[in-house]
């Protein structure tokens, strides 16, 4: 496949055809990290919580809220049970309300367009803060560390409040950035739980 899928059948013909594919592009994985990002939170507030238990517990709240909104609004195991229905029923009427359903889940999602979804949008908002109050929290006793969690959601919160406003290509760069300063950060993260326990 050379391009990500415009319609519901066309998704359907490519979690049919190629499921691990399908799922990918449909950010099947993201879940995953989401749930994986919600441990580092849920460690984090445990290490620092005498630290400073008003920003840990709003950190928390609003991390935890970010990776539910995540969950819930990922379409990807909907949209492969719908594939699924679609390619055993026979009748034009089923398989008409099947397409139906499947390009209602995408319009919702995001997944027809360039510009992700309002559930996207508002977890990413909210794990970005997350990661913003954890770091300022880790920066008297963990410089490196925070100065990268706060350069990520920095970058995430920039994308988060630019992009609705002007969806254009360099946006995508905060995102990239975002993503490689996450990655460090977490590793970073694991490092100091790793020496606090």
């Amino acid at each position: 496949m050379e391009t990500i899928p415009a319609t519901a059948s066309d998704w359907y013909a490519l979690l049919q055809a190629n499921p691990i594919v399908g799922l990918s592009f449909l950010a099947f994985f993201d879940l995953f990290n989401y749930i994986l990002v919600g441990v580092i939170f849920l460690a984090l507030a445990a290490a620092l919580w005498q630290v400073n238990k008003s920003a840990i517990a709003l950190a928390l709240a609003s991390g935890l809220l970010g990776i539910v909104i995540n969950l819930a609004s990922n379409i990807s195991l909907t949209m492969l049970s719908l594939s699924q229905r679609y390619a055993s029923v026979t009748s034009a009427a089923q398989r008409a309300d099947l397409l139906a359903a499947g390009q209602a889940a995408l319009a919702g999602s995001g997944s027809l367009s360039a510009i992700p979804g309002t559930g996207t949008l508002v977890s990413l908002l909210l794990v970005a803060l997350a990661g913003l109050l954890f770091s300022f929290v880790l920066l008297p006793s963990h410089r490196g560390t925070a100065i990268l969690g706060l350069l990520a959601s920095s970058c995430d919160l920039a994308y988060c409040l630019v992009f609705p406003l002007t969806p254009i290509a360099p946006v995508y760069l905060l995102l990239a950035a975002a993503g490689l300063f996450w990655m460090l950060w977490h590793l970073l993260v694991a490092w100091v739980l790793w020496k606090h326990t």
